[in-house]
């Protein structure tokens, strides 16, 4: 979710998230993480989907941004690619945009005494993603106990 990351993530979506709304593209999620070297990882879509060129022309644009802005200290790795088939959810839009898909969701802490939930999207309303399971049970989650969404696609 892209409002649960660290000072230096936050700052980093603040920069390029503009940019890339510019170029035509959506900001996904993104990440900077050790393992063991740091790594920053940008998720990027587009309509018609993310080619190669799309991904390295993004990387050369941000990577030259984050560079002037001397965001990051340490040395680190610096990659963009497209979302993948199991695209994350992070954005209420995305709950109402992919309704009717199957995702799994995981919380940062349990409800209806459990923390992962897989079924159908709904959509959301009032703050809170609908999902039905395939038992026919049904979910009003609040989006703010969410800590992973994603597409099921595989």
């Amino acid at each position: 979710m892209l409002n649960n990351k660290s000072k230096t993530e936050k700052e980093i979506i603040r920069l390029a998230e503009p940019v890339l709304t510019e170029m035509g593209y959506e900001l996904i999620d993104l990440s900077y993480k050790k393992e063991p070297g740091w790594v920053l990882r940008l998720f990027i879509d587009k309509e018609n989907g993310i080619t190669l060129e799309n991904c390295e022309s993004v990387s050369r644009l941000i990577g030259d941004m984050l560079d002037a802005n001397n965001l990051i200290g340490e040395r680190y790795n610096f990659e963009v690619s497209s979302p993948g088939i199991n695209r994350p959810l992070t954005k209420k839009e995305d709950f109402t945009r992919f309704a009717g898909n199957k995702i799994i969701l995981q919380l940062k802490q349990p409800y209806a005494d459990r923390k992962n939930f897989k079924g159908i999207l709904k959509g959301i309303t009032d703050n809170n993603v609908e999902i039905a399971e395939s038992d026919s049970s049904t979910y009003n989650i609040p989006f703010d106990l969410i800590s992973k969404a994603r597409m099921d696609i595989i």
